[in-house]
């Protein structure tokens, strides 16, 4: 592609395209230049000037089995699509690939997790969550359950309910007040502690800073606890072991529900069909979405637990929410044949047979200067970065022209798409497909190693 036609591109999004999360009114800016990413194969992308990248990010943590898939996805989607296009699962009417598919998720899902609602994406399966929180409580006679408790710094979905269940105030106030009131606990990242704690310690302070906020808001007025297995916000946030345990132990004695948002970490990211599973995690509902078709269609779903269900399947009660396109046949027909090819490939296998290697070449990216911190989990890692000041902070040159700048345009230059937050504690976050060999894991971790080299050089 010629630069006349890159720049077309550019144009025409400033003309007819609103991104997400983004300041799509710097598109017009001279020489800001649109990413367009025009053909996927294996791992790798490759954009509209045809130069060729490892997809570092799987797409947005969507694309597990890469893109050398589609000609089985296509076949699977074209026989749906020749005998039924849709149908909703709404008013006693169903269709049998959606029908295939919650059976299916049931016997994947956590044990007691039997009854799946599908929606579109993984907002709109938190919405869903606490929909039916809310109608579980409401259900038996505690209809002043309308709180709920988020971990800060969390992202849970930018529809107004799931906006709730994040306190930054970047993405809320823009739109008043939140939907559902939501107060907010610590979440698990150990280098936001003033001094260091054991583990033992640290899984305590957490605990009693949970029940201290259920306390203070009222246990009779909490509907839910949200938290994901391994909080991507922040950085690839892993739990202390007996964390989850004890949010368990929590929401028993205070009576509310505990909600794993497995949007990110479900499918595999972790090296099992739900990453909850590497934690001990008992959860009432889960949400999932993103990895559920392996990117190749959009779908969400909210698996809900037998004893919650029992609950809201009363004789003659409604659950008065629903979506258009909920368990659409296509996409959950995709869903099944991206299930069968992890299955059939050994993906979670692969996962778990190259996890350790990556764990050691990201830990060993700790010892550059301008890595604090090393965290993460599965294909799921995240470095925090330090810069030039006292404390560990970025000074505005240096965020400007190491973070801003040269980190995002090195790694690209050398043909890795990698995440570069630029917040108050910058980071470099991978989620390689989950075929990735060890090869490639390797050639991720010589690109990171070499970009915070030169970096770490420049502070």
């Amino acid at each position: 592609m010629t630069t006349d036609t890159a720049q077309l591109t550019t144009a025409t999004a400033q003309r007819h395209l609103l991104l997400n999360m983004t300041a799509n009114g710097s598109l017009a800016k001279p020489g800001k230049e649109l990413f367009v990413v025009r053909h996927g194969e294996g791992p790798y992308v490759d954009d509209a000037a045809g130069n060729r990248y490892i997809d570092g990010l799987s797409g947005l943590y969507c694309c597990q089995i890469g893109y050398s898939y589609a000609d089985e996805i296509a076949e699977a989607a074209q026989k749906q699509l020749r005998e039924l296009c849709y149908s909703p699962l709404w008013s006693e009417s169903a269709h049998p690939t959606g029908l295939a598919l919650a059976e299916r998720l049931a016997a994947l899902a956590p044990d007691g997790i039997e009854h799946v609602f599908f929606s579109g994406g993984g907002a709109e399966a938190v919405e869903t969550a606490w929909k039916i929180a809310r109608r579980y409580h409401t259900l038996r006679g505690e209809a002043g359950r309308t709180k709920a408790i988020s971990r800060r710094g969390a992202y849970h979905g930018l529809t107004l309910g799931a906006l709730s269940f994040t306190d930054d105030p970047g993405l809320t106030e823009p739109y008043g007040p939140p939907a559902v009131e939501t107060h907010f606990v610590a979440n698990t990242n150990r280098t936001a502690l003033q001094q260091p704690l054991d583990e033992a310690a640290f899984t305590e302070y957490l605990l009693a800073d949970v029940e201290a906020t259920v306390l203070a808001a009222g246990p009779e007025s909490v509907a839910m606890l949200i938290a994901e297995p391994v909080q991507n916000r922040g950085g690839c946030i892993t739990p202390p072991e007996g964390y989850w345990q004890g949010l368990r132990a929590l929401a028993d004695r205070y009576g509310f529900l505990l909600v794993a948002d497995e949007v990110i970490t479900a499918f595999g990211r972790l090296g099992e069909w739900f990453g909850g599973e590497c934690y001990g995690v008992r959860p009432d509902i889960v949400t999932v979405a993103k990895g559920i078709t392996a990117g190749y269609a959009p779908m969400g779903a909210t698996l809900v637990s037998d004893r919650v269900a029992e609950v809201i399947n009363q004789p003659g009660e409604v659950l008065n929410h629903g979506y258009t396109f909920s368990g659409h046949p296509l996409s959950a027909a995709i869903a099944l044949r991206s299930l069968d090819i992890m299955e059939r490939d050994r993906i979670l296998e692969n996962v778990r047979g190259h996890q350790g290697h990556l764990a050691q070449r990201m830990a060993s990216l700790g010892e550059l200067p301008i890595v604090g911190d090393v965290r993460g989990a599965g294909f799921f890692y995240a470095l925090e970065l330090v810069g030039d000041l006292d404390g560990g902070g970025f000074g505005d040159t240096a965020r400007a022209t190491l973070v801003a700048d040269l980190i995002p345009r090195r790694l690209r230059e050398a043909g890795l798409l990698a995440r570069v937050y630029n917040r108050a504690a910058p980071l470099v976050q991978i989620a390689p497909p989950l075929i990735s060999d060890r090869d490639l894991l390797d050639r991720v971790a010589d690109i990171i190693a070499d970009t915070l080299d030169e970096a770490s050089a420049r502070l």
